[in-house]
C-alpha cells in the first residue's frame, strides 16, 4: 500500500489570548501553513474563540 508523503510542518501557530501583559493567558488553537506562492496562509483551527483575540505567531524552532 502506498504511503502518504510526510506533511510539512506549519510555519505559524494560532492562539487565542485573553488578558494583557504578564497576566495574559494564551491557548493554542491551531496552526498555519504558507501558500506556495508566499502570498497567504492556510489556517487550521481546532476551536473558534468567542472572546479574546486571535494571534498568529511564527513557530519556535524545535530540534525534532
Amino acid at each position: 500500500m502506498p504511503t502518504k508523503p510526510k506533511a510539512k510542518k506549519p510555519s505559524h501557530e494560532a492562539f487565542v489570548v485573553n488578558g494583557e501583559g504578564e497576566s495574559a493567558f494564551w491557548t493554542k488553537i491551531g496552526a498555519a501553513w504558507p501558500h506556495d506562492d508566499g502570498k497567504g496562509f492556510n489556517v487550521e483551527l481546532i476551536a473558534l474563540p468567542t472572546s479574546g483575540r486571535l494571534v498568529i505567531r511564527e513557530r519556535k524552532a524545535t530540534s525534532d
